[in-house]
C-alpha cells in the first residue's frame, strides 16, 4: 500500500508539471494519459472525454491504450454517460455485473470514471479501464480526484 501512495505522489507531481507546461491543452491531456498508462500497471486504458453541455454528449479526447469505437457517448448511457449526468465518480470493480456498461474491449474487467468540474459545470471526465477485477482502492479515488482537479484548471 505504501508503494502505491508513493507512486501516486510521484505521479501527481509529474502531472502538475505537465499541466503547467507551455503546450496546448490537448497535448497536456495526451501526456497525462501516457504518464498514467505507462506508470500504473493496472491502468490499461486511460482517456479523457470532453463534455458538450448543449448536446448532452461526451466526445473522446486524448487517450492511451487500444482504440475504442465509443467516440461519442450521450449523457446517461454507459458508465461514462452516467458519470457525466450525475457528476459523480463511478468505480466499477467488475463490469460484467453492470447492465448499463458500454464494452470497449472484452479484456476490460473494471472501470473508474471521474468527472472534471469547472465552476460546478462538467467539462469532461477521466476514464480508466483495467484488465483486472477489483484493482481500484481509495488511494486510486483520491489520486484521480487530484488529477481531475489539476486538469480542470486547463479548461
Amino acid at each position: 500500500m505504501e508503494d502505491k501512495v508513493e507512486c501516486f505522489n510521484f505521479m501527481i507531481n509529474r502531472i502538475m508539471r505537465i499541466a503547467k507546461s507551455a503546450t496546448s491543452r490537448i497535448e497536456k491531456l495526451q501526456k497525462i494519459c501516457n504518464e498514467m498508462k505507462d506508470n500504473i500497471t493496472y491502468y490499461d486504458w486511460v482517456g479523457f472525454y470532453l463534455a458538450d453541455q448543449s448536446k448532452k454528449e461526451l466526445t473522446l479526447g486524448p487517450f492511451s491504450g487500444e482504440p475504442t469505437e465509443h467516440t461519442k457517448i450521450p449523457f446517461g448511457i454507459g458508465i461514462c454517460g452516467q458519470a457525466a449526468e450525475s457528476r459523480e465518480m463511478f468505480v466499477i470493480q467488475d463490469v460484467a455485473k453492470e447492465t448499463n456498461y458500454l464494452s470497449c474491449s472484452p479484456k476490460v474487467k473494471s472501470e473508474i470514471v471521474v468527472p472534471i468540474l469547472k465552476n460546478d459545470n462538467i467539462v469532461g471526465e477521466l476514464d480508466i479501464d483495467s484488465h483486472t477485477i477489483s484493482p481500484f482502492t481509495d488511494e486510486d479515488r483520491k489520486f484521480l480526484e487530484q488529477v481531475c482537479n489539476t486538469v480542470a484548471q486547463l479548461f
